[in-house]
């Protein structure tokens, strides 16, 4: 009986779709029930895996760096230094832009300003 007049009360009580509840944060649909929200979802956390890793080899190529200028470089040092870069900055430039794409349209869902 009160488990019933609790859901009559939230239901006649909550905002409907679209309305802005006290908080300010306006009410979004979940990524499961719709498909481009759900696959935005899947690509955002395809590119921050891709930055992290990106990022992460970088990090990898300045401390052999540094490493090989206080010990002296070797040949096999200089390798991972060049391919760290590269694939580092291969992994970066797609994600960077991507991400920067999957923001602005959460943005443009929130009705946000663009920025431009």
């Amino acid at each position: 009986m009160i488990q019933a007049e609790i859901a009559e009360i939230t239901t006649r009580n909550a905002p409907g779709p679209g309305v802005v509840p006290a908080c300010g944060v306006a009410r979004r649909p979940l990524p499961d029930d719709d498909p481009v929200l759900a696959r935005r979802a899947r690509i955002g956390k395809l590119v921050a895996t891709g930055q992290r890793v990106g990022y992460g080899l970088w990090l990898v190529a300045i401390v052999v760096f540094v490493v090989g200028a206080i010990i002296g470089f070797r040949p096999a040092m200089v390798t991972v230094v060049i391919g760290c870069l590269g694939a580092g900055s291969a992994l970066l430039a797609p994600s960077i832009v991507i991400s920067y794409g999957v923001r602005a349209a959460d943005r443009e869902d929130r009705g946000e300003p663009s920025g431009h």
